[in-house]
């Protein structure tokens, strides 16, 4: 008689938020905040399976909500995901630029963390 069992590792990804982020969360109504802290559960259990690839980087994505879209960047290898700021159709190609912009300063930002524990 065999007996076969299956482990499942279930590797959660840490929630980073940058200083922006969580400007743009306090603006939100409490309806939005409630929508994209059930955003943030679901990357943190998820992580790299949600959300649209942006400018061609399998890092780089957004998660559309109500209207609003949440960038963030996903470092599979830290298992990490930052949440980089929320913004409106409008403003979604300019929010695109600054973020490609300032992939290192990000990158740094998330290793320090890590290393603070």
């Amino acid at each position: 008689m065999f007996i076969y069992v299956t482990f499942v590792a279930l590797i959660m990804f840490r929630i980073f938020t940058t200083e922006e982020f969580d400007k743009d969360l306090s603006k939100l109504s409490s309806q939005e905040q409630v929508r994209v802290n059930k955003i943030l559960k679901q990357l943190k259990e998820q992580g790299e399976d949600i959300g649209k690839h942006l400018s061609g980087l399998s890092f780089f994505r957004e998660k559309k909500f109500d209207g609003k879209r949440l960038y963030y960047l996903v470092y599979k290898d830290s298992f990490v995901i930052l949440a980089i700021a929320i913004s409106d159709k409008k403003a979604q190609q300019a929010t695109i630029n600054r973020i490609l912009l300032d992939l290192v300063e990000y990158q740094e930002y998330v290793y320090d963390l890590l290393r603070k524990g």
